[in-house]
């Protein structure tokens, strides 16, 4: 099940958290919660996925960026993910899931994140987003002028997407 109550916080904690730079990294601290885990009793690799979109929401939220494309009428996707999972993290174990914007290519905008608990990277993932409008795929471009960032993204460096011959690193 979807945890609606959680998104709900993080929509609300996010607004008191003050402003964040778009290309800053964000740090939520969190815990694995009951509706969370597997079978196994500890947390589901779809779960982590949905964790990590908490951590772009709290950027985007922070940064002013949802609200502008909010108001553009336009939308955001997620386009692509390349997951790494490490080590397992159990029920009502602390951590903290580390998100960063850095960089873009033509159509996408690249997010790196991060859980770690006590210093170990726990899962790390290179997630390829995108600005949607009624037409498609908003180009970077037209996001950066049109939305005029206050820190505006990097282009990524060569190597890093996740298309054609590049490969994801994260």
């Amino acid at each position: 099940m979807y945890p609606y109550l959680r998104t709900i916080k993080v929509f609300l904690t996010a607004k008191r958290k003050g402003d964040h730079k778009l290309t800053d990294v964000s740090i939520m601290k969190m815990t694995v919660m009951p509706g969370d885990i597997d079978v196994f009793m500890e947390l589901n690799n779809g779960r982590f996925l949905t964790l990590m979109d908490f951590g772009r929401f709290d950027v985007a939220i922070r940064s002013g960026f949802l609200t502008q494309v909010r108001d553009k009428k336009w939308g955001l996707t997620v386009a692509g993910a390349s997951v790494r999972f490490r080590h397992r993290l159990r029920l009502f174990q602390k951590f903290e899931l580390h998100s960063q914007v850095i960089g873009h290519d033509e159509k996408w905008i690249y997010f790196h994140q991060k859980i770690v608990r006590k210093g170990k990277i726990h899962a790390s993932a290179l997630i390829r987003t995108g600005v949607t409008s009624s037409k498609g795929i908003v180009k970077v471009e037209e996001v950066i002028r049109t939305l005029n960032f206050s820190s505006p993204v990097p282009p990524l460096p060569m190597g890093k997407g996740m298309g054609g011959s590049r490969r994801a690193a994260p």
